[in-house]
């Protein structure tokens, strides 16, 4: 699925049709260039799944938890991690695999460790506000 957005307005729309591409899956990886808008989709769809919170970037901590209604939400971001170590220390496998929505920005830093299955979101940049967003099911 390949949606085109114009402006921040638009994201709110293309997180619904990413939960509704989504189905019952809950690991998801954004891919996309540095400024692409991968931490600024990732604050939207918090909001659509609940999340009152305020949400920013784990690029320090690596990771953020948010509670939505039901469940957590684990929003990673592994832009600065060193080696696949890092992902160990973590504790990594009980948030992919313990249930709750895991959000992974930077997600080519630990390709080896991820789930069998996970929604891809690819991000690209048409210009300085038009994005192209395209779901793939692996």
């Amino acid at each position: 699925m390949k949606i085109q957005v114009n402006n921040l307005d638009d994201l709110p729309g293309v997180a619904d049709k990413l939960l509704a591409f989504a189905g019952n899956q809950k690991i998801f990886i954004f891919d996309g260039e540095m400024g692409a808008g991968k931490t600024t989709f990732i604050k939207t769809f918090c909001k659509v799944l609940g999340i009152d919170d305020t949400v920013s970037s784990p690029t320090y901590s690596i990771v953020n938890e948010y509670k939505a209604e039901n469940e957590s939400v684990y929003h990673f971001d592994f832009y600065r991690i060193k080696n696949i170590q890092e992902a160990y220390d973590l504790g990594y496998e009980e948030y992919f695999y313990g249930g709750g929505i895991c959000l992974i920005e930077w997600p080519e830093k630990v390709e080896e460790l991820l789930p069998e299955h996970y929604i891809k979101v690819e991000i690209s940049i048409v210009d300085d506000s038009a994005r192209i967003f395209e779901f793939t099911s692996i």
